[in-house]
């Protein structure tokens, strides 16, 4: 396990962006090509994705490997304060890293499975960049990758241990570009077209636009380049990117176009140009009760991971960042028993057992391209322990604790638990067609519709 631990370690020090993870998905490769296996680079057009494929015939089950870190997410291991580094501003911060450690750990125990109990089926370990930002796995759906497959499965790093459930958000992601004209503001205001007022007013108008939307969803926003530094220069160029969310892919470009329509107007109110740059989209989730049943199964039979008291007492210094009152007020959605988790928040640094969950068919807030996946395959994922209580996703806690013992614990054991799933369904082959029979029922006479355009290719602008 050295070697894993060395991979990860390495990731967490990388902390490339979306289409920029050169050094993790070259890691990865290079790690796979010395365990003895042929590793394809470059799939659908992306530089920085990748598949290792081992075995022959039916079942083909896919593995979904992450790596992509987040911008302003830099932060010292280990240190229980923040504490930004001066020389990065990116960092592991949804645990991408252990995401992808986890995911090679399931290949490999799944290997030794099907050599070991003579499986016929086909296993392909997947390298999926991008999934804050760029949809690296929607590209891969949308070009036809996954047409071979039968079933998907993956995971995500959490605070607690559980088999992830319900649907996330469909999401559209662009940038509103906007040029004016420059001009003295003083001297020549009368000359000048502001491009910065026109994002004001974008911003100002999505504002309002916000009473008047589904309460399942959601519009974020953040200005990329505000023309420059100088007050008394009317800016000439100025942008905004936008995250558009909705419970559907349908609902979500309806929505977007209501957001472009905003800002087409603010171009038109103080006399500037507009350009929408179209930057990415993904669809909602399609969850699988069938495979999380599966999965829940194998969570039962093998448990959580265990700690000792060096790690506990390492967890309790993150915990202590937290207020636990704001962590008991939380909403728990479909857990089985709220007052056992409760507990187990107040009396344990980390959580240390399994968190049942009910069947959810509910969207929840986020998103994620796993759910381009979901459309075209039976997909599920689980959650897995790899952070002390407190300490929630896209925080510094968690990229603080990337490199610890108990994220390695939790990253280990999920490539474990997909391994025992995925040998159930192979072993059980009426399991998987009842997870085909699921998808093809939840989707009815829908079809898969790609949110990315055809002629638009992987990307980072």
């Amino acid at each position: 396990m050295e070697d894993l631990k060395k991979l990860q370690d390495d990731l967490w020090g990388y902390a490339e962006t979306g289409f920029k993870e050169y050094k993790s998905a070259e890691a990865m490769c290079k790690y796979l090509e010395k365990k003895g296996f042929e590793v394809n680079r470059g799939i659908c057009n992306m530089d920085t994705a990748f598949d290792a494929v081992y075995g022959s015939g039916k079942p083909v089950i896919a593995i979904l490997a992450e790596y992509d870190a987040l911008d302003g997410m830099s932060q010292e291991a280990d240190v229980a304060e923040y504490k930004p580094l001066k020389d990065s501003t990116t960092g592991q911060g949804c645990g991408h890293h252990l995401l992808g450690v986890g995911a090679i750990n399931a290949f490999l125990e799944l290997k030794k499975i099907i050599d070991e109990e003579n499986l016929e089926a086909t296993i392909k370990l997947v390298g999926c960049p991008a999934e804050e930002a760029g949809s690296g796995k929607t590209y891969l759906a949308r070009d036809g990758y996954f047409d071979d497959v039968d079933i998907a499965l993956t995971w995500h790093p959490s605070n607690i241990s559980s088999v992830s459930t319900g649907s996330h958000q469909a999401c559209i992601q662009c940038y509103f570009r906007f040029k004016g004209v420059s001009s003295h503001a003083a001297g020549s205001p009368e000359l000048g077209r502001s491009a910065l007022d026109a994002v004001e007013l974008t911003n100002i108008g999505v504002n309002y636009l916000r009473e008047h939307i589904r309460s399942d969803e959601r519009i974020h926003y953040a200005i990329t380049n505000t023309g420059g530094h100088a007050p008394n220069v009317v800016q000439a160029e100025a942008e905004v990117r936008y995250f558009v969310r909705s419970s559907t892919g349908p609902r979500v470009k309806k929505l977007y176009e209501r957001v472009c329509n905003v800002a087409r107007g603010a171009a038109l109110m103080n006399d500037t140009e507009l350009e929408i740059i179209f930057d990415e989209g993904l669809v909602d989730i399609v969850p699988n009760f069938t495979l999380e049943k599966v999965f829940r199964d194998s969570f039962i039979k093998l448990g959580v991971p265990k700690y000792t008291e060096e790690e506990r007492e390492y967890a309790k210094k993150f915990k202590d960042t937290y207020d636990v009152d704001v962590l008991l007020n939380q909403t728990y959605e479909n857990v089985k028993d709220v007052k056992k988790l409760k507990k187990n928040i107040i009396e344990s640094e980390l959580n240390d057992y399994f968190v049942d969950k009910d069947h959810s068919d509910v969207c929840y807030m986020g998103s994620s391209d796993v759910g381009d996946v979901s459309w075209v395959v039976p997909t599920a994922q689980i959650n897995v322990n790899c952070f002390s209580y407190g300490a929630s996703g896209h925080s510094w806690q968690w990229v603080a604790q990337g490199k610890s013992s108990i994220s390695f614990k939790g990253a280990i054991h999920a490539g474990i638990i997909i391994a025992d799933t995925a040998r159930t369904l192979i072993k059980n082959p009426n399991l998987i067609e009842k997870a085909k029979e699921e998808l093809k029922e939840r989707l009815g006479d829908q079809e898969y519709e790609c949110l990315i355009p055809k002629d638009v290719l992987p990307h980072v602008y």
